[in-house]
């Protein structure tokens, strides 16, 4: 089985954004960025089946500026076996993403597309479905276990109420959810190993995709600032509460 994984370069989870004084984004200057966690544990899981033989190739793709290469070198250190950045500064919304990784695919035949359910910096949720539909492909969504069994994959999926349980016949989309596995730390030697492994930079051009943002950004805000809780003495006032001064009842 061979498996794609895209991943994404957005600004490391530890780091406490700021908006800009325009409000038009989100100030990325001498800010520390890393691979989206999902991300990272969609790596790992490709890892993982690959130690238990059920996979022999792992290819890691990601779209964005110069700098992404180090987010793959990341996975490459990892485990993963080469890489393909697909080089823009644009800004790529879910589709475009989408519409480039379909191509992708078409170029590399893989039998599974493992990617994170969503990255970080967006949280759109929707390039894995997305992806999917584009392809004609079975996808499982918010993966918290993958057993690749009889040709087929078992993908376990937290749902209301539960976990459900469906069997998807490859090639396939799986995103994986948080609970998936722990991403494992790359060794020294590995991240040496790293910097020798290929990795093919291309341009939307090159697969004649048309990235244009169908989005507008009208402004971006910080939330609200989180008031201190308050202890009551009883349910009555707990109540009074939710309704007179929250008004959520």
């Amino acid at each position: 089985m061979k498996i794609l994984v895209p991943v994404k370069r957005v600004v490391d989870y530890n780091v406490k954004v700021r908006v800009k004084p325009d409000q038009s984004g989100v100030d990325l200057a001498n800010v520390k960025m890393s691979m989206n966690p999902f991300c990272e544990i969609a790596v790992e899981e490709a890892i993982r089946m690959k130690e238990k033989g059920a996979a022999e190739e792992i290819v890691v793709v990601s779209i964005g500026p110069a700098q992404a290469q180090e987010t793959i070198r990341t996975a490459l250190a990892m485990g993963a076996d080469r890489g393909i950045l697909i080089q823009t500064d644009q800004t790529v919304e879910p589709l475009g993403v989408a519409k480039l990784l379909a191509k992708v695919v078409g170029e590399e035949n893989p039998n599974l597309v493992m990617m994170g359910k969503q990255a970080i910096d967006d949280d759109s949720n929707a390039t894995g479905q997305m992806l999917a539909a584009l392809l004609g492909w079975p996808q499982g969504t918010f993966a918290s276990e993958v057993v690749a069994e009889n040709g087929e994959l078992r993908v376990t999926r937290e749902i209301d109420g539960g976990l459900q349980t469906v069997a998807i016949a490859t090639p396939a989309v799986v995103t994986a959810d948080l609970r998936l596995n722990e991403p494992r730390y790359a060794s020294l030697p590995n991240i040496m190993k790293a910097k020798r492994k290929p990795i093919d930079v291309k341009s939307p051009d090159d697969y004649g995709v048309d990235i244009a943002p169908r989005l507008q950004v009208v402004k971006v805000t910080e939330p609200p600032k989180r008031k201190g809780g308050v202890k009551v003495e009883s349910v009555a006032e707990l109540v009074d509460k939710l309704k007179n001064e929250a008004g959520v009842i």
